[in-house]
């Protein structure tokens, strides 16, 4: 089937996950999960590949083993999308790209990019782009204070401060997100990604 969104039934069934995390409950709804939740997103990883590469969902459980919280199942469905990523979960549809969680080497290699001039003012202005248009960026984790080697004065040191780069735009239920126009939010998303995404591959691998 061609994805039409996700329908009222896919946000209730995770207001009512978020009310009662329990396996009594996801077993009581699973059918809702699958037909509603998993199946469009199913749909719409099926739709991008052509663009934007092979996608995979995650898994709708949680691992507990080493987290003092022990409710069972994400609140959210996710995927990834060639080098995308998208969110839907009862507070709505999230999309984004980027190198969110880098290895040691991978960080090295884009600190360095941002130091150096030409590569450094490239992905600024990357970034001054995409903020114009209304996407947000981020990391995993962002220091508070200059990395090792660098001046706290460095013209770029927000960029420097930040542990890989990713941007990412987040949509409120609404009447759209039962609609096509929620595939039309996430393709617009990745094409904006296209040029920080080309500057990581040249600049970080």
């Amino acid at each position: 089937m061609a994805f039409q969104g996700w329908p009222i039934e896919a946000v209730e069934f995770y207001e009512g996950l978020e009310a009662d995390n329990s396996k009594v409950y996801w077993q009581e709804h699973r059918s809702v999960y699958d037909t509603h939740v998993r199946a469009p997103m199913e749909e719409l990883v099926a739709e991008l590949a052509d663009e934007f590469g092979e996608g995979r969902l995650f898994r709708p459980y949680r691992d507990v083993r080493f987290s003092a919280d022990k409710t069972p199942y994400k609140t959210s469905c996710a995927a990834t999308i060639g080098d995308g990523y998208v969110s839907f979960s009862a507070d709505g549809l999230s999309a984004g790209s980027g190198l969110y969680m880098p290895d040691s080497a991978s960080l090295q290699r884009y600190r360095a990019a941002v130091d150096a001039d030409a590569e450094g003012e490239e992905l600024a202005a990357i970034v001054a782009e995409l903020h114009r248009n209304g996407y947000q960026t981020m990391a995993h984790e962002v220091l508070k204070t200059a990395p090792r080697g660098y001046p706290k004065d460095h013209e770029r040191i927000e960029l420097l401060r930040h542990k890989g780069i990713a941007m990412m735009r987040t949509w409120p239920v609404g009447a759209w997100l039962g609609t096509r126009k929620a595939k039309d939010r996430v393709v617009t998303t990745f094409r904006a990604a296209k040029p920080l995404n080309g500057w990581l591959a040249r600049n970080v691998g």
